[in-house]
């Protein structure tokens, strides 16, 4: 799956994964992890996401990361919030407050950047990409931010054979796998949301649980 796919959902508009409202279950379980006040955390293919502005209220710099940069000048124009612009080495920065969206490929971010970052939220990131490209991201960005970084991982488990990705099953033994080597990874939530996905009911898809992962430092 290569970035075109995307780029081609975003100028479409084919983008049911994004979501009019901020997820209850980062508003629920996020306090927890007592990430610093003023940390920077990292939201990657962080979308347009309402998410964002919320982490932001909380204290934090937020730092995403948007292939699409229709993406990122819809969220910024949708949130009244005026950007400041410069060009790097990983693509191009928007800036407005505590809200930075770097619009490139964050598998061209290395630790100069990764390693500031002490809080992480992936909601549609890890279940974006196939199977192939799963463990080499982990390693690539969870590998690289603070040691003592904490976040949230939102993975989707449902038969894979049902339904055609994105946004891809990811079950528990996967998650633990690739996470082996680089943090903890603990389920604190799993519910079943089936009769709250008509695509995924569509689909004839007899099972869909969304899980939720702490990530890093425990405790």
């Amino acid at each position: 799956m290569d970035a075109e796919f995307w780029l081609e959902r975003w100028r479409e508009g084919r983008t049911h994964f994004h979501q009019t409202r901020v997820t209850p279950l980062l508003q629920k379980y996020w306090p927890a992890l007592a990430v610093p006040q003023g940390g920077k955390v990292l939201v990657p293919l962080c979308g347009k996401s309402l998410d964002m502005v919320w982490l932001a209220a909380q204290g934090h710099q937020v730092l995403g990361a948007e292939l699409s940069q229709l993406a990122v000048e819809q969220f910024f124009a949708e949130n009244e919030l005026r950007p400041v612009t410069h060009d790097s080495a990983y693509g191009k920065h928007y800036v407005a407050g505590n809200i930075e969206i770097v619009c490139g490929d964050i598998f061209k971010m290395d630790a100069q950047v990764l390693s500031h970052c002490v809080g992480v939220y992936d909601r549609a990131a890890l279940v974006a990409l196939p199977q192939a490209m799963r463990a080499d991201y982990v390693r690539h960005v969870y590998g690289q931010l603070s040691p003592a970084y904490r976040g949230l991982l939102i993975t989707l488990d449902y038969p894979q054979e049902e339904m055609a990705g994105p946004p891809f099953s990811v079950v528990d033994a996967e998650v633990q796998e690739i996470f082996t080597g680089v943090s903890p990874a603990t389920i604190i939530d799993r519910r079943d949301i089936l009769e709250k996905e008509p695509k995924f009911l569509a689909a004839g898809v007899s099972r869909l649980d969304t899980v939720v992962y702490r990530l890093g430092v425990q405790g």
